[in-house]
This record gives C-alpha cells, structure tokens and sequence, in this order.
C-alpha cells in the first residue's frame, strides 16, 4: 500500500516539475511581453484537443461545474499569476504563492472535514520559508498589487483543487481535463485581447517549437497526470507537490541559462523537499464528496489542481 502511494506521489510530481520549465522556455523561446497569449495557446488548444480525442462533452450539472473549476485552476489562477509576475520580482511572486499548501489544508479543513494537523502547518512554513530562501533576492521591493494579486492566485488554486476532490465528475479522466483546460482558456481569450492587444502575426520556428511544447507537454500530459494524482491523494499533499516548481525552475535557471546557485539557495532545496517528505507521509481520514448523485465508493475526483510555476522565480 505505501508503495503504490509512493508511485502515485512520483508521477504526480512529473507535472509541477515539467512546469518548472515554463520560466526557460518563455523567455528562451516565445515572444516577448506575451504572457496571457502564451497562457491561451497553453490551455485552450490542450483542452479541444483533450474533448476531441475523448468526444465527450460535460453533462448535467458539469456544463456550469467545469467551467467554474476551469476558471479557478486554469484562467483566473493564469490571469492572477501573470499580473503578479509582472508587478513583483520572480522571488516575492513566488514566496507568497508558496502559501497554497497551507491555504489548501485550511480549506480542506472547512469544506471536506479533513483534519488539519500542526504536522501540516509546520510542514507549510517549513516550505514558504525554503522557498523563500530559493528565491527570494535581497533588494526585492513589494508592490501592493502584485502581492494581492499573489496572493489571490494561491488561493484559487486551492479553492480548485478542494472543489475538484468535493465536486466527482463520472467522466473520463481526460474528458474533464479537457472541458477545465478550455473552459479556462477561453475565459482568458477576452483578459488577453484587452490587455495584449491581437496576436502577432509573425512567429518563429522557435516560437512555434516553445508554444507546441507548453500546449502538448505543459498543459495536456501534465494536467492529465496532475489530475489522475488527485483522484488518489488528499489536496493538500498534492499541493505540497506544488512545491517542486520553484525547486526546478531555479536547477533549470542554473544547468542550462548558467545563474548562480548559491549554499543558501541549495539550502532552500533542502529543506522545500523535506517539507514534501513530510507532508506526504501524513495519512488522512477518509472523507465524504459530492457528486451530485448518489455516492459512489468508486469515484475520485479527476480534475485540475494547480497550475504552472510562476514565470519569474529566477528573475
């Protein structure tokens, strides 16, 4: 029994790493001060993809739980991360996402009946306080928006992830995948146009490289395995894995753009992936969900959880 937590704990953790990718491949391979557009071409392309290949459309009460739980995990969290990463540096956007997990337990606490432990909440200052030593520069200096902003992306991330294990969609894993990836795309279709302006016309064989990896790589495999962990670990232990974004971000940042990598910083590793290893190794009660229909010992919850890392940890 550990041992298949253990597998699921490792694959899971395949997505929030992959998304620590996102900050070398913005800035290495798309246009720049393009963030919302790359967020649309991430999510809503993934997502018709993911309906098309399952041809399954939400039914019931899913055409409005998909979309609500699309916005949470997908397009407001992009939205609320993209205006902190451009109002903060990287380290503080960063540092104060970092709060998910204890925000995630605190909810969970409130909406499923989980238990919240102070193994839980040292385990979650534990990992804002690594994060921040990963991160988190000297001469950062806070704007009032940005932090708000940071703030407010943490917070519906984990209001997605606890509705997504409250709310059980019957549906294929990929099906309700691909109805959160669109419904949450084309909520930042109008965001982008508004503040963007139209896409630009010209791309790159780079470009088009970065784009087709964030949509096929970043979003559609990522979110599938995202989700499929979700069905088997309690919210906050998958938000704990949120964790490793920074974490590879920065190993990326160092290994292949050539940054520093300081003792301090390799200390902020250490004690996020401790912080991790504590938090997983927490067994919860079991709970109760909704699903809308009768009970069912056989249903999990198969939709989203968090979304990438944000894009300026290392900035």
């Amino acid at each position: 029994m550990l041992s298949n937590r253990l597998a699921v704990v490792l694959v899971t953790a395949l997505a929030p790493a992959v998304w620590g990718t996102t900050y070398l491949v913005t800035t290495e391979m798309l246009p720049p001060d393009r963030p919302l557009l790359a967020a649309v071409i991430r999510c809503l392309p993934a997502g018709l993809l993911l309906i098309a290949l399952t041809r399954t459309l939400p039914r019931g009460g899913w055409w409005w739980r998909a979309p609500v739980l699309g916005a949470l995990n997908i397009g407001g969290f992009q939205a609320l991360l993209f205006i902190a990463a451009y109002r903060l540096p990287g380290g503080i956007a960063a540092t104060v996402g970092a709060v998910q997990p204890l925000v995630t337990a605190g909810l969970s606490a409130a909406l499923l009946g989980d238990r919240l432990t102070l193994r839980t909440v040292l385990s979650g200052i534990a990992g804002v306080a690594g994060v921040s030593l990963l991160v988190l520069r000297a001469n950062a200096q806070l704007d009032a928006i940005g932090v708000v902003a940071a703030l407010g992306g943490a917070v519906v991330m984990a209001f997605g992830v606890v509705l997504s294990k409250r709310w059980v969609s019957p549906a294929p894993l990929l099906a309700t995948t691909g109805w959160q990836l669109t419904a949450g795309g084309l909520l930042l279709v109008p965001v982008t146009l508004l503040s963007e302006g139209a896409p630009p016309t010209h791309y790159t064989v780079d470009n088009v490289l970065g784009y087709a990896y964030l949509c096929l790589i970043g979003a559609a495999l990522t979110y599938a395995i995202w989700f499929r962990g979700l069905r088997a670990l309690p919210p906050t232990s998958l938000s704990f894995l949120s964790l490793l974004s920074p974490v590879v971000a920065t190993l990326v940042g160092w290994l292949a753009l050539g940054q520093d990598l300081s003792p301090l910083q390799a200390l902020g590793a250490a004690v996020v992936l401790a912080s991790l290893v504590v938090a997983q190794t927490q067994r919860p009660r079991p709970r109760t969900t909704d699903t809308g229909a009768a009970p069912s010992a056989d249903r999990t919850a198969p939709v989203p959880g968090v979304g990438p890392s944000p894009l300026r940890e290392n900035a």
